[in-house]
């Protein structure tokens, strides 16, 4: 194992920082991201958890924020097993510089509360 990160995003407090900052959703989300996450009638928990995962990335290779863009780790799901990350630009090369292989990732929401665990192996 390479590392391990957990992070929880307050969803009210991320859904006002999007209302304040639309940009972020292109600055954060890679497009297939942003599909997902509008085409649910609150995308706000949507948001919140994968942005959650990015940083739970960020923690399990030992940076903090700011470490890479969080455009670079997106938050894939293939609908039938639990979601994925698959890595573009910089990240890729900081995950194989590190030594990862595989990524375990589980995500959770409530309407208020988001949560990711992300493995780097």
């Amino acid at each position: 194992m390479i590392g391990i990160g957990i992070d929880l995003v307050d969803v009210e407090r991320f859904r006002r920082s999007l209302e304040r900052t639309p940009s972020l959703r292109d600055r954060l989300f890679r497009p297939d991201e942003r599909a997902y996450a509008d085409s649910h009638a609150d995308p706000a928990a949507r948001y919140a958890v994968r942005f959650a995962a990015k940083e739970a990335a960020l923690k399990a290779l030992g940076l903090g924020l700011g470490g890479m863009a969080m455009h670079d780790i997106e938050v894939v799901r293939d609908g039938l097993g639990p979601p994925s990350l698959v890595l573009h630009d910089e990240a890729v090369e900081v995950a194989r510089v590190a030594g990862v292989t595989r990524w375990l990732v589980t995500l959770s929401h409530t309407d208020h509360v988001a949560q990711a665990t992300v493995v780097a192996l």
